[in-house]
Protein backbone atom coordinates (compact mmCIF):
# COMPACT_ATOMS: atom_id res chain seq x y z
CA UNK A 1 0.00 0.00 0.00
CA UNK A 2 2.82 2.62 1.17
CA UNK A 3 6.08 2.59 -0.53
CA UNK A 4 9.60 2.08 2.09
CA UNK A 5 10.19 6.17 1.41
CA UNK A 6 6.61 7.13 2.51
CA UNK A 7 6.63 5.09 5.36
CA UNK A 8 10.59 6.16 6.23
CA UNK A 9 9.58 9.55 6.42
CA UNK A 10 6.02 8.97 8.31
CA UNK A 11 7.98 6.85 11.16
CA UNK A 12 11.13 9.37 10.97
CA UNK A 13 9.46 12.38 10.54
CA UNK A 14 12.56 14.88 9.11
CA UNK A 15 12.57 18.83 9.94
CA UNK A 16 9.38 18.24 12.28
CA UNK A 17 8.77 21.06 14.68
CA UNK A 18 8.13 25.19 14.88
CA UNK A 19 10.85 27.49 13.34
CA UNK A 20 11.38 30.35 16.38
CA UNK A 21 11.39 33.49 14.93
CA UNK A 22 10.51 32.72 11.29
CA UNK A 23 9.89 34.40 8.37
CA UNK A 24 7.13 32.90 7.35
CA UNK A 25 4.39 30.62 8.63
CA UNK A 26 1.37 28.81 6.80
CA UNK A 27 -1.07 26.67 8.48
CA UNK A 28 -3.58 24.93 5.88
CA UNK A 29 -6.55 22.31 6.99
CA UNK A 30 -7.71 20.13 4.45
CA UNK A 31 -11.97 20.09 5.10
CA UNK A 32 -12.60 17.01 3.24
CA UNK A 33 -10.34 14.31 5.67
CA UNK A 34 -9.54 16.94 8.74
CA UNK A 35 -5.84 16.83 7.72
CA UNK A 36 -3.68 19.90 8.95
CA UNK A 37 -0.20 20.90 8.12
CA UNK A 38 1.98 23.93 9.45
CA UNK A 39 5.32 24.72 7.72
CA UNK A 40 7.24 27.41 9.14
CA UNK A 41 10.13 28.96 6.83
CA UNK A 42 13.80 30.75 7.65
CA UNK A 43 14.46 32.82 4.62
CA UNK A 44 18.51 33.91 3.87
CA UNK A 45 20.06 35.42 1.04
CA UNK A 46 16.57 35.11 -1.32
CA UNK A 47 17.07 31.00 -0.30
CA UNK A 48 15.30 29.22 1.73
CA UNK A 49 17.62 28.10 4.88
CA UNK A 50 15.25 26.51 7.17
CA UNK A 51 12.20 24.60 7.26
CA UNK A 52 9.71 22.73 9.42
CA UNK A 53 6.19 21.28 9.48
CA UNK A 54 3.52 20.12 12.20
CA UNK A 55 0.95 17.64 10.93
CA UNK A 56 -1.71 16.50 11.97
CA UNK A 57 -3.37 13.48 9.96
CA UNK A 58 -3.10 10.37 8.22
CA UNK A 59 0.50 8.70 7.03
CA UNK A 60 0.51 10.20 3.69
CA UNK A 61 -0.13 13.97 5.57
CA UNK A 62 3.13 13.60 7.90
CA UNK A 63 5.23 11.61 5.02
CA UNK A 64 4.71 14.44 2.62
CA UNK A 65 5.02 17.14 5.39
CA UNK A 66 8.73 15.63 5.87
CA UNK A 67 9.26 15.33 2.23
CA UNK A 68 8.30 18.88 1.61
CA UNK A 69 10.90 20.21 3.64
CA UNK A 70 13.54 18.09 2.32
CA UNK A 71 12.90 19.47 -1.39
CA UNK A 72 12.26 22.84 -0.36
CA UNK A 73 15.92 23.72 1.57
CA UNK A 74 18.31 25.29 0.04
CA UNK A 75 15.93 26.25 -3.19
CA UNK A 76 15.22 29.63 -3.97
CA UNK A 77 11.66 31.40 -2.98
CA UNK A 78 11.93 30.87 -7.04
CA UNK A 79 12.37 27.52 -7.21
CA UNK A 80 10.47 26.31 -4.54
CA UNK A 81 6.96 28.16 -5.82
CA UNK A 82 7.31 25.95 -9.06
CA UNK A 83 7.29 22.76 -6.67
CA UNK A 84 4.39 20.69 -7.64
CA UNK A 85 2.33 17.56 -5.72
CA UNK A 86 3.62 15.57 -8.15
CA UNK A 87 7.14 16.11 -7.09
CA UNK A 88 5.87 15.59 -3.82
CA UNK A 89 4.82 12.55 -4.32
CA UNK A 90 7.28 11.07 -6.46
CA UNK A 91 9.79 11.79 -2.84
CA UNK A 92 7.82 9.98 -1.07
CA UNK A 93 7.72 7.25 -3.78
CA UNK A 94 4.32 6.96 -4.85
CA UNK A 95 0.91 7.51 -2.82
CA UNK A 96 -2.46 5.57 -3.35
CA UNK A 97 -4.62 7.84 -5.39
CA UNK A 98 -6.56 7.97 -2.10
CA UNK A 99 -3.83 9.82 -0.58
CA UNK A 100 -2.94 12.09 -3.33
CA UNK A 101 -4.74 15.14 -1.05
CA UNK A 102 -1.89 14.70 1.44
CA UNK A 103 0.62 15.90 -1.22
CA UNK A 104 -1.68 18.98 -2.11
CA UNK A 105 -1.82 19.92 1.27
CA UNK A 106 2.09 20.22 1.31
CA UNK A 107 1.94 22.45 -1.48
CA UNK A 108 -0.81 24.35 -0.55
CA UNK A 109 0.87 25.38 2.78
CA UNK A 110 4.16 25.98 0.49
CA UNK A 111 2.18 28.51 -1.59
CA UNK A 112 0.77 30.08 1.49
CA UNK A 113 4.33 30.73 3.40
CA UNK A 114 5.60 31.61 0.40
CA UNK A 115 3.42 34.50 -0.32
CA UNK A 116 3.91 35.43 3.53
CA UNK A 117 7.35 36.41 2.72
CA UNK A 118 7.77 40.08 2.69
CA UNK A 119 10.12 41.07 -0.51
Amino acid sequence: MYSAQLLDHFQNPRNAGDISGADAAAEIENPACGDVLRLTLKVSAGRIADAQFKAKGCVAAIACGSVLTELIMGKTLHEAGNLRREDVIAGVGGVPQASTHAAQLAIDALKAALNRIRP
